[in-house]
């Protein structure tokens, strides 16, 4: 089906690729994006790095293709809910647009510090859209104490090194026992902890924020262990919560961990069923990873994002069957602290990691990580040509560790990796 009018809800890299695929695969029929921001499509990886230290301006982020795909945008007004039974999406301005197909990518918004009076002082930031951006760094620009960054995930990190490379004093702050550890573990994690402290952060592992302090703005924060912190800007960097708030009452399969999807990115309504019309792409799509038995995953990663979007822009136009099932290998990378990381597949429920190539010690090196006896994932800091050597393994599950006897090779030790335990299905 190649004409009548799809919908796209959301306007980010995941909408604009979809969009672009359904062009690209014979689509001629109406095409609306519909966006919360009054911006077109941009980038955001360099939300964290380039925008926050001034080498790219917030406004020149705009992702390369927006002004290619032939279609009606319809900016700054968010979907506010899903009339499946009439076959519309419903706007926050109470306008109804019909739809014979709909594309749900609404992405994910940053998780909000749970006070919300402390979160309301000036100077306490969350970083997910470009206006974030920007507004921080207006702040950065005024800091007198110091920056307190709350969680050392990829973006506190991230945000991290930007801020010391603009000179200014900074203290991450997380429960965990290195940074890193929910997608990384102890071991990478521990080493990202020599070099963070090597270029001046002041590292607080194993405690966590109990309030913000302030009166009007933001003067500092309170730990658990009882240690307090002057600080004059706050980055609350505690992960993604997806956008399915606006699915409510809707029937679909929605929280706020994402929209489950079936292999075919098709929406699940409330009793498990792929429904015909309504698919997902992005950071809001929870979809079955093929090396997991199945398991629902909603990754929030760039390459993800497209190759998703792509995946449920075929299904759309050529049915379920004719696109088969999503199999995209997950990647992402990340910069900081001078380091370049890259990964590939999931380290989740990994119960062992060893250094294949390499060292921790030299600063550069390749980690793989085993379930099982398999081979699931991969982690490459400052060595990214060795990554594609594993991506075969990976897919195959070869056993772990997958490759050993190399010259350059260290004796491959497996050890725990030191996850988080997996959360039950």
């Amino acid at each position: 089906m190649r004409d009548g009018t799809i919908v796209v809800a959301g306007a980010s890299l995941a909408a604009l690729r979809g969009a672009e695929a359904l062009r690209a695969n014979g689509f001629a029929g109406r095409l609306i994006l519909v966006g919360d921001e009054p911006h077109l499509p941009y980038d955001r990886p360099p939300l964290s790095k380039h925008v926050l230290t001034g080498e790219i301006a917030p406004d020149a982020t705009t992702l390369p293709g927006v002004g290619t795909v032939e279609a009606e945008w319809r900016l700054g007004v968010a979907a506010r809910g899903l009339d499946r039974a009439g076959r519309a999406l419903v706007l926050a301005d109470g306008a109804r647009i019909p739809f014979d197909r709909l594309l749900i990518a609404t992405g994910a918004r940053a998780r909000p510090w749970p006070k919300p009076g402390e979160a309301r002082l000036a100077g306490v930031h969350t970083l997910r859209s470009r206006d974030d951006a920007a507004s921080l760094a207006t702040t950065l620009a005024t800091v007198r104490k110091r920056v307190l960054i709350l969680g050392a995930g990829f973006i506190g990190c991230e945000v991290a090194s930007s801020i010391l490379a603009l000179g200014l004093p900074v203290t991450v702050v997380d429960p965990a026992q290195s940074p890193l550890a929910q997608a990384l573990g102890g071991v990478v994690g521990g080493f990202m902890a020599g070099r963070m402290e090597v270029a001046g952060v002041d590292l607080r592992l194993g405690t966590q924020v109990t309030h913000l302090e302030g009166d009007g703005a933001v003067r500092g924060a309170r730990l658990d262990d009882g240690a307090t912190i002057e600080a004059d800007c706050v980055v609350v960097a505690l992960g993604a919560v997806r956008n399915t708030d606006w699915l409510a009452g809707s029937g679909l399969q929605a929280d706020e961990g994402g929209l489950s999807c079936d292999s075919a990115c098709r929406a699940l309504d409330e009793a498990g069923r792929p429904v015909p019309d309504i698919f997902a792409a992005g950071d809001v799509a929870r979809v079955p990873y093929w090396l997991d038995g199945g398991r629902p995953v909603a990754l929030e990663h760039w390459g993800n994002a497209v190759a998703q979007a792509a995946h449920a822009a075929r299904a759309m136009l050529d049915g379920p069957e004719a696109a088969g099932a999503y199999a995209e290998l997950p990647a992402f990378w990340s910069s900081q602290f001078g380091l370049n990381i890259k990964s590939l597949g999931l380290t989740e429920g990994a119960d062992a990691v060893a250094i294949v190539q390499g060292s921790p010690r030299a600063g550069r090196f390749l980690a793989v990580y085993g379930r099982a006896g398999r081979t699931i994932a991969a982690v490459s800091v400052d060595a990214g040509r060795w990554l594609p050597a594993y991506e075969g393994p990976i897919r195959d599950g070869a056993p772990f560790p997958p490759i050993t006897g190399g010259a350059d090779q260290p004796d491959p030790d497996p050890v725990p990796p030191g996850l988080p335990a997996r959360e039950a299905a």
